[in-house]
């Protein structure tokens, strides 16, 4: 069975975990490492003959076009993270709008193609911001991987939907869902579709927590981000200790795992794998 394999495109610098130390104002001041990154995960796919789907941040590829034709020129899928990576639930809706629409048509630009699927920052699609859902079927998006069916202090939808789905939005347009994966436990659901949690667990426990999936007859989805192959990247020392180890535990593991994870599991686009639910046409 093919699972879809994600990277979320976005510097060490943009993510939530530092959003109280780092003000989006001071990001150019910082060295990117992102296209570094990117580009050995593109490298570490080619090895493994898969092709993944690469949510990339508008303000990313604003300032290195070439690394998104690069990603398109090898075989993936792009698709849309936003522009400035803000929990979708802390913004206006005009805010969120305005922000899509031009993270939409920066991608189709560079691409020359549509762009189908978008995921918000920090899966911060909840029961309070679900409004975005209108925002992003009136944008032409076919699909949305923003939904997390797990309790978090940051994101989640407890008891939504796990397998890939056709939605309503709240005004009554269709959507394609693809929510982040968990396995059930004694009763409760366990997040191991990735990031973190892939650093964090035993690696035999994120295979047996996918490998359930597959036996359910349903394909998972994974994600990882280009900071988490990258242990040399550096260190928020004044960040919050929770916030630290959220982000650096694991680092140096991150690539050698995902190297196991794409030889246990047959992974594609999350375009491929939701054409082959039927959920999504063929191309």
């Amino acid at each position: 069975m093919n699972n879809a394999i994600t990277v979320d495109v976005e510097d060490w610098y943009h993510v939530s975990a530092f959003a109280d130390r780092i003000d989006p104002t001071d990001w150019d001041s910082f060295a990117p490492r992102v296209g570094d990154n990117t580009r050995r995960l593109l490298e570490l796919f080619a090895r493994h003959d898969t092709r993944a789907t690469f949510f990339i941040l508008g303000w990313v590829a604003e300032r290195q076009p070439a690394l998104i034709r690069e990603i398109a020129a090898a075989g993936h899928e792009v698709a849309c993270h936003g522009w400035s990576h803000q929990l979708v639930y802390g913004q206006q809706q005009q805010v969120f709008r305005d922000e899509t629409l031009r993270s939409k048509a920066l991608l189709e630009d560079l691409l020359g193609a549509p762009v189908a699927g978008y995921r918000a920052a920090s899966y911060s699609i909840t029961n309070e911001s679900l409004w975005a859902l209108d925002i992003l079927a009136e944008a032409g998006f076919e699909y949305d991987s923003s939904i997390f069916p797990v309790h978090h202090d940051r994101y989640g939808i407890p008891n939504g939907e796990r397998w890939p789905h056709l939605i309503k939005t709240p005004s009554g347009a269709d959507l394609v869902e693809f929510p982040l994966s968990t396995a059930t436990w004694m009763g409760m659901r366990l997040p191991v579709a990735g990031g973190g949690y892939f650093r964090l667990y035993p690696y035999a426990l994120t295979r047996a927590g996918l490998g359930s999936i597959n036996r359910a007859g349903q394909p998972f989805i994974f994600y990882l981000h280009p900071w988490e192959v990258d242990p040399g990247q550096p260190r928020m020392t004044d960040a919050s200790w929770k916030s630290r180890f959220r982000h650096y535990t694991g680092l140096e593991r991150c690539e050698a795992r995902l190297e196991q994870l794409l030889t246990d599991f047959r992974m594609t686009t999350c375009r491929d794998v939701l054409t082959e639910q039927g959920l999504l046409p063929a191309h």
